[in-house]
């Protein structure tokens, strides 16, 4: 068969999914023979690979192709997500699509001009054209690692292996090894993202579609402001609380943001914030609040905090911290303010909020980060009075303080003889904030203290010249809450059954149909992590029948379960 059909015929297939890929293919050069091509026994083509001494490696069985790669997916004791390190002839992958139980292919390959070539040889249409199938060529980690984020979903698809292409690999080690890695950085992601979808995903979802009533009736916008101060928790805030008056007198108009653990401690201190900001969907952020008179105190809510909390204040703004439902509201309802809660804390969700509101310096107290002196928090938090309140003879305040301090192992000091304790998780909270600070425009003055220090990059001030006013304000709303929630509920229950072929869910959705399952895949992980031996199909089907019985419940409107 003439090379240009095959071609051809390749590219067409491809433009379909991938016109950036088909366009760069279009260009690419065909006859720098990086490849020879082989006939098996059975007949089929064998790409074999050319090396710098010019001696031909073929990448395949030269007896039987296909069946080699209907053995090595047989192989495999689940299929779920499955990565292919080497394009060669597609063999493996070819025989992985006939599996129902198939999730996601991703294929990765390296030389644009070498692909091009493979192109030439044979047809490739069954993984171009299946939207299961994602081919990378020449990619850089970091969209390898934006690929697997973006496609891979423990919950619906399975375990995720990496089948490498040996013959193909092996003459290519330093590319083949950083998409290695990135694959194992996209692992520890997701891996990590999902632990969390599990354990609150029907928290989130709860919350979000509760708090929208209350949503709908906000509508003042938050001022722009020039000046931050953003505190939080730690211990060295009880040291820095004069610092923090000091520089309120000093900077007159400066804007005070509190984390809601440290809300408490900076009344106790005398000082009443400008606004505070909380972002954790538990129960336990009410603590943060009892005993407290906030009801004057602006408060910034993540929208799927618990909607007992906007109780608090008399001025609460719902914001979206990025929960595909959260996402979809602004999309189809009213558009909120989007603010970065990607550090997984609430200090760095007050970072983002000064940014959002144009400030241009931002001072910083009480982010410790760690345990300077062994101590958990600063005084007047909630955590003192929880532990006075539940002590006993055989439990007392030391030994509650001291669970609380033990209860996740510390890590090995960066700089040794700081005095304070860091964990994983400490230290992982701090490296996020740090990238954060460092990609803004702002000055980030971190005050000194105890605990561990923050490395932020030191900026010039601002020229004081003319800026963009940032409006901190939820959009329009397209319909009322109820209508809102009544037309998801329908959309959820609209949504295909799986059907036999549930690995293949998510790609024969439409568009819309796939906005709408997205925003079940937190709640989907909750579930998976109770009922772990669920099959795909049965998943989605739970799923679907617990989010429309919720949202039926909000409504009270007595429609019948699906």
């Amino acid at each position: 068969m003439d090379r240009r059909y095959y071609f051809e015929r390749n590219l067409l297939a491809l433009s379909a999914r991938n016109p950036p890929l088909c366009s760069r293919l279009s260009a690419a050069e065909t006859t720098l023979n990086r490849y020879r091509f082989l006939e098996s026994r059975s007949g089929d083509v064998i790409p074999a690979l050319v090396d710098q001494s010019g001696a031909a490696h073929p990448l395949h069985s030269t007896v039987d192709p296909r069946r080699e790669g209907e053995r090595l997916v047989s192989a495999l004791k689940d299929d779920g997500f499955l990565v292919f390190l080497g394009l060669g002839g597609a063999y493996a992958p070819e025989a992985a699509l006939l599996h129902s139980t198939v999730s996601h292919i991703l294929i990765i390959d390296y030389d644009i001009n070498g692909t091009a070539e493979l192109f030439c040889s044979k047809e490739y249409i069954k993984i171009l054209s299946d939207p299961r199938c994602t081919l990378l060529i020449d990619p850089a980690p970091e969209a390898i690692e934006a690929c697997i984020l973006a496609e891979y979903r423990p919950a619906l698809s399975g375990s995720i292996k990496t089948i490498p292409l040996r013959a193909r690999t092996e003459l290519d080690i330093p590319r083949f090894s950083a998409a290695a890695g990135a694959i194992q950085r996209a692992i520890e992601g997701v891996s990590s993202d999902y632990s969390v979808q599990a354990w609150f995903g029907t928290r989130w979802f709860s919350n979000i579609i509760r708090n929208l009533k209350t949503a709908e009736m906000r509508n003042v916008p938050a001022p722009p402001i020039r000046d931050a101060a953003i505190c939080a928790a730690g211990p060295s805030l009880d040291q820095q609380l004069p610092l923090l008056a000091e520089y309120r007198e000093r900077q007159k108009g400066a804007y005070i943001i509190a984390a809601d653990t440290a809300l408490p401690a900076l009344l106790y201190g005398g000082i009443t914030p400008d606004a505070v900001v909380s972002i954790d969907c538990q129960h336990i952020s009410y603590y943060h609040f009892m005993g407290i008179d906030a009801q004057s105190i602006p408060l910034f809510l993540d929208i799927a905090s618990p909607p007992l909390v906007s109780r608090f204040s008399a001025s609460p703004f719902f914001f979206s911290g990025g929960h595909p439902l959260a996402l979809y509201i602004s999309q189809h309802w009213r558009p909120l303010p989007l603010i970065d809660t990607s550090g997984g804390n609430v200090t760095y969700a007050c970072l983002s909020l000064a940014e959002n509101l144009g400030a241009e310096r931002i001072h910083v107290y009480g982010a410790d980060y760690s345990y300077p002196r062994g101590m958990v928090y600063a005084r007047g938090t909630y955590v003192y009075r929880y532990f006075e309140q539940r002590q006993s003879r055989v439990s007392p305040l030391e030994a509650q303080r001291s669970a609380l301090l033990y209860r996740s192992p510390f890590v090995p000091p960066e700089e040794p003889g700081g005095g304070y304790y860091e964990t994983a998780t400490l230290r992982f909270y701090r490296n996020s904030f740090e990238r954060k600070a460092a990609s803004m425009e702002a000055q980030i003055l971190p005050a000194p203290g105890i605990g561990c220090p923050l490395q932020v990059p030191h900026k010039a001030p601002h020229s004081g010249g003319r800026r963009i006013i940032r409006l901190f304000a939820p959009g329009r709303a397209a319909m009322s809450a109820d209508e809102f929630l009544a037309a998801y509920r329908n959309a959820i229950v609209n949504l295909p059954p799986p059907g036999a072929d549930s690995g293949a869910y998510s790609p024969r959705l439409n568009a819309g149909e796939r906005q709408v399952f997205t925003t079940l895949l937190p709640q989907a992980a909750a579930i998976k992590r109770r009922q772990p031996d669920l099959a795909t199909g049965e998943l989605i089907e739970a799923v679907k029948r617990y989010c429309v019985s919720d949202i039926d419940r909000v409504l009270g409107s007595g429609m019948h379960d699906m």
